[in-house]
């Protein structure tokens, strides 16, 4: 798993929760929250699509990646994650999403605090939204 550091953030920041793995007879399942407010997505990107470098004052976000194909952004570091590896994006933390190659990919994403759109600082973007 990884974690970013964030910068301080002028709201408090909700702290990434604990992720519990069960087995059972029949296979498995992660939680990523248990009787928490959060507001969960799919998120898609086409291939060649990049997402703002955006950040948020209000909402944490945890992002388990979903396909192999996409490239993170967070706190200045860039990596390619793995299949299932969780992504944990602190409120105020700078990031971005994007699928470099040519094909999309997506990622599962938890957002801890309160989930408002509006809420999204855009520091650069491709699709002049800025």
């Amino acid at each position: 798993m990884s974690v970013a550091q964030a910068a301080p953030s002028e709201q408090p920041s909700p702290e990434q929760p604990p992720t519990v793995s069960s087995t059972r007879p029949w296979g498995g399942f992660r939680q990523y929250c248990l009787n928490t407010p959060s507001t969960v997505k799919i998120i898609n990107v086409n291939a060649g699509g990049r997402l703002s470098l955006q950040k948020h004052s209000h909402r944490a976000e945890l992002w388990v990646i979903l396909d192999e194909t996409l490239e993170v952004q967070v706190e200045g570091r860039t990596w390619r994650p793995d299949r299932h590896e969780e992504v944990w994006i602190p409120a105020g933390a700078v990031h971005r999403l994007s699928a470099p190659g040519d094909r999309g990919g997506r990622i599962l994403e938890v957002g801890f605090g309160h989930f408002d759109e509006a809420d999204i600082e855009r520091l650069e973007d491709i699709y002049e939204r800025v």
